[in-house]
């Protein structure tokens, strides 16, 4: 096969850079490779059986059109100063108009267009005086919530408007290597579970997001694909009542903390909070079970969760950070049986581990119904542990009750964004006809800022192809 386009991945990336050729009149033949299936085909059985079953060959949740984004709470963060590297590749100013751009076209798909985080001032001002007094940092970012329900609707919309206009996805479809020869990549070898084939293309896009970096990471080592080690983050799932976090639900929806507990000074942030949301487990194709979070729009719960991730930046000669936080996450699940801890705060802070009884008395109630009780310590780093417990008093300070005893952490949280591909501002890489996209590249970190990659991906080529480069 040959065509004029191949993208590898149909997550934020890959779609939005379709989408913005079609928007600017391409005539590109376009092929997307997807190793899930289309949105409408994506449910987890947990909602049947209570348990996750590790879906075979791939997890509904983490892989299929939209990627992660289907099944994520869908939160769309409109400041550039949130979701990744990118600003500093192509400037703020850039950054910023693209997101504003890209938002559009997620309110043409049906977003919500009721906007989280504005307004509150005098109560935000109150808010950002307590960080600063705790040692933290307020990161002010708007915030559209899709919700988990509705994400997968709008993601349906935009698979059946690239389709009908003629894009072609290949469900089910694997992409094994890259076709490189001589410094230029000539396409892709792709298998459909019975055969191996090749698809020539003019260009190549890898938008493969966190699931496939580990793939991606071994791919620039294999074909000297300019990169480098970047940041891993390990950390845990935070879930305590809405009573707690209601002031900054109320005011913020997602309140965006940054900070560098001593003794190390790592860099402790907190991500994806979910108001009245669940938390809930995904898995990667060598059987890793981690943790994460949603929230519907409709459909609530008595608890807010969110994570904290503690950033890891490794030198020389370790390069492996991916593999790195992959046996952290291994040892929390040998200690779990193949599933996700969970363990009260004040335990850690008394040197024990949560028995199932102690929960059940509990008034923070695991929404993660089939979570073990035990002891995350007895897995996380110590370095990664200390900075959690230190960055969770700290975040005390901002919302009282937050480091109460029955505050729950679950584990692991791991986000595999770590390899950073070397890109120049107009996103070329250092192989011809070779680009990397969305968080698989290192540069973007969640939905917007990736898809904001794609928009400006899809002009690049637009505006090539409009000159007959």
């Amino acid at each position: 096969m040959h065509t004029d386009l191949v993208i590898v991945g149909a997550g934020p990336a890959g779609i939005f850079t379709a989408l913005e050729l079609l928007r600017r009149g391409s005539r590109k033949r376009m092929v997307i490779i997807e190793k899930g299936r289309p949105v409408e085909q994506r449910s987890c059985p947990k909602s049947v059986t209570g348990v996750c079953v590790n879906c075979k060959p791939t997890c509904h949740i983490t892989t299929g059109f939209s990627g992660a984004g289907a099944f994520s709470d869908g939160k769309l963060s409109l400041s550039c100063e949130v979701g990744g590297d990118l600003p500093s590749l192509i400037g703020d100013q850039l950054a910023q108009e693209t997101i504003d751009y890209t938002d559009k076209i997620y309110l043409e798909f049906g977003a919500d267009t009721h906007v989280e985080g504005l307004g509150h001032s005098a109560e935000v001002k109150e808010i950002r005086k307590r960080a600063i007094q705790a040692g933290l940092k307020l990161v002010d970012c708007p915030i559209r919530h899709l919700g988990t329900e509705k994400a997968q609707q709008l993601y349906f919309d935009i698979e059946q408007h690239l389709i009908a206009h003629g894009v072609e996805i290949l469900f089910g479809h694997e992409c094994r290597d890259l076709l490189i020869r001589d410094g230029s990549c000539l396409g892709v070898l792709v298998s459909d579970g019975r055969q191996d084939f090749e698809i020539r293309a003019d260009t190549t896009i890898v938008a493969t997001g966190r699931r496939g970096a580990d793939w991606l990471e071994n791919l620039c080592a294999e074909h000297d694909i300019a990169h480098q080690p970047g940041t891993v983050d390990i950390g845990v799932r935070v879930e305590c009542r809405n009573e707690v976090m209601e002031l900054v639900n109320e005011v913020l929806y997602e309140s965006k903390l940054i900070g560098y507990p001593a003794p190390f000074r790592n860099k402790v942030r907190t991500f994806c909070q979910n108001p009245g949301g669940f938390v809930s487990q995904e898995n990667y194709d060598n059987d890793l079970a981690v943790v994460n979070g949603h929230s519907y729009k409709e459909k609530k719960s008595e608890n807010t969760n969110l994570a904290i991730l503690c950033s890891h930046n490794f030198n020389s000669p370790f390069n492996q950070p991916i593999a790195y936080a992959q046996k952290v996450g291994e040892l929390t699940n040998m200690l779990g049986a193949g599933h996700i801890l969970v363990q009260r705060y004040g335990d850690i802070l008394a040197g024990k581990r949560t028995w199932p009884k102690e929960l059940a008395q509990s008034n923070v109630r695991p929404t993660l119904t089939d979570a073990v009780a035990g002891d995350i310590t007895a897995a996380m780093p110590y370095r990664a542990m200390l900075n959690i417990i230190n960055f969770i008093a700290a975040v005390d300070h901002v919302v009282p009750g937050f480091a109460s005893n029955e505050t729950l952490l679950y584990s692991p949280e791991l986000k595999f964004y770590s390899n950073r591909v070397r890109m120049e501002p107009d996103l070329t890489t250092s192989v011809k006809g070779l680009h990397c996209l969305g968080d698989s590249s290192g540069w973007t970190r969640g939905l917007m800022m990736a898809s904001a990659m794609g928009v400006l991906m899809g002009r690049r080529l637009a505006e090539e192809e409009a000159k007959g480069v």
